[in-house]
């Protein structure tokens, strides 16, 4: 596995944090980085003497004007994160709370938030170890993240849950102290602002955003592979595909990729149906909201989202919990996305129409016996319905919390979850125009070999059959990354695209 060495902040960016999340590497702190940190641990723990600080000698929230003593004080940090594990399972998923991870250790690399390199070292060796936090993936109702990350600082502490080791779903969450043992690792308390620390910021949003703006990549350029594809089989015009209509890099890469895609069909009509014509725009503008959410990604990597955060000698209290920002930027990507699924829907009827294919009627082996892509196409509908609502704004919707003390939430969880709801019904979609243009190709429409392997993943002939059966196998290949075309290399190249 793959050793990468952090020398700076920097070095861990979305990037790393993707590789990270998926286990694709081990993660190390350069000495001279841990050197960084020993000073401006050493100048945090100085300038806490002799001060009343938020969430280190005071209560948090509406109860942060009660001063405590110095044994309450020593208690503290630890006693934040178990009073505030209130979540319980569905749980991230294990390369989500590792982007969580990956993220919080990010933002701790920052002088503001004064944590010590042990702190930093032991997120390291979490990742290192594949000893993850069973981190609530809802229920984060708060101005910031404090459930999900109090489940990942109790897990510390020894005293929280970890991920089963075994396959995804078969054991749930263990006790932390024994994966803990058997990783040859030992619980760690917080220091003195370490426990405040981690709680602070937006790590989860920001590791959740990561992954999401990677797959969301990943399943445009298969979009427009599916794309080219249907307008292969009507025999589209090419009119809505000529370069001039351009009017950006991304509608550029869009209507190149669907022209090398398109085939070499003579077209069958004069216009083809409005959903194929304005299939290019749609895809640029995801392809823009999803740079966006790279660019928020950024923004919240560099951003100080401590608070207090120590700056310049005085403990200052942040914005850096809201996640305004990625929420925004996650609410933009999921209706741009619920929109292609719409699309890909409304090309999915055309295909089942003969006035549009020339082939016979709903893709049918023999019509008026088989039913063909009709009830596929019913599938696609009940999909696309089911998205529409998760393309509501999670930023809307502030309720008031901790005796008023919290009054504006971003819910920066619930974005991400809708995001990750959408990227799969528009995968489910896509396979089932996938699955129709294979039957338009068996039954004579003109093809290409961009779906070669799809169609020899598949049962032969186009009789009926248990089609769900088909539709499953074209799911997991376009998860593992089947069906991709030009677009993403191009497109993710100029924007730096993270792994993933």
């Amino acid at each position: 596995m793959n050793k990468v060495i952090i020398g700076r902040p920097e070095d861990l960016d979305r990037t790393v944090i993707a590789a990270v999340a998926r286990g694709a590497c081990h993660l190390e702190l350069a000495p001279g980085l841990v050197g960084a940190l020993t000073r401006s641990r050493r100048s945090t723990l100085a300038a806490l003497e002799g001060r009343v600080v938020y969430g280190v000698n005071t209560g948090m929230g509406a109860m942060s004007g009660l001063r405590l003593d110095a044994e309450a004080q020593r208690r503290h940090q630890d006693n934040l994160m178990i009073g505030r594990a209130v979540g319980s399972a569905p749980w991230l998923r294990r390369d989500q709370a590792r982007a969580l991870l990956a993220a919080r250790l990010r933002t701790f690399l920052d002088p503001a938030a004064g944590v010590s390199p042990e702190l930093c070292r032991r997120l390291a060796d979490l990742l290192n170890a594949d000893v993850v936090p069973a981190i609530p993936a809802r229920g984060s109702g708060a101005a910031g993240e404090i459930i999900p990350l109090a489940h990942a600082g109790a897990a510390l502490l020894g005293v929280g849950q970890v991920l089963d080791a075994g396959p995804i779903g078969a054991g749930g969450a263990v006790d932390a102290s024994s994966a803990f043992a058997e990783a040859g690792l030992a619980p760690r308390s917080f220091g003195p602002k370490e426990g405040i620390a981690f709680l602070e910021g937006v790590p989860g949003l920001t590791g959740l955003a990561v992954l999401g703006s990677a797959a969301a990549r990943v399943l445009i350029d298969q979009v427009v592979v599916g794309a080219a594809a249907s307008h292969t089989v009507i025999r589209a015009s090419l009119d809505p595909l000529q370069p001039a209509l351009a009017d950006s890099d991304e509608l550029r890469v869009v209507l190149e990729s669907l022209r090398d895609l398109r085939g070499k069909a003579e077209p069958g009509a004069l216009q083809a149906p409005v959903s194929f014509r304005v299939t290019a725009p749609a895809l640029a503008v995801a392809m823009r909201a999803v740079a966006g959410v790279e660019a928020a990604v950024d923004r919240a990597l560099n951003a100080v989202t401590d608070s207090p955060a120590h700056l310049d000698g005085e403990f200052v209290g942040t914005f850096g919990f809201a996640g305004t920002d990625l929420t925004a930027s996650l609410g933009a990507l999921t209706t741009a996305l619920v929109h292609l699924a719409e699309l890909g829907a409304a090309r999915l009827h055309r295909l089942l129409d003969p006035r549009v294919t020339g082939l016979a009627p709903q893709l049918s082996h023999s019509p008026g016996l088989h039913a063909g892509m009709a009830a596929v196409h019913k599938r696609a509908a009940g999909v696309t319905h089911r998205l529409r609502r998760f393309a509501v704004p999670a930023l809307t919707g502030a309720i008031e919390t901790s005796l008023g003390q919290e009054d504006v939430q971003s819910f920066g969880f619930e974005a991400a979850e809708c995001l990750d709801e959408v990227l799969t019904g528009l995968r489910d979609v896509l396979a089932c125009e996938l699955l129709a243009v294979v039957q338009a190709q068996r039954l004579g429409a003109p093809s290409s070999s961009t779906l070669d392997d799809i169609d020899a993943a598949l049962p032969p002939g186009t009789a009926d059959r248990p089609f769900g059966r088909d539709l499953d196998r074209i799911v997991s290949l376009l998860s593992a990354g089947t069906a991709r075309g030009a677009a993403d290399d191009q497109f993710g190249t100029e924007q730096g695209r993270p792994a993933g």
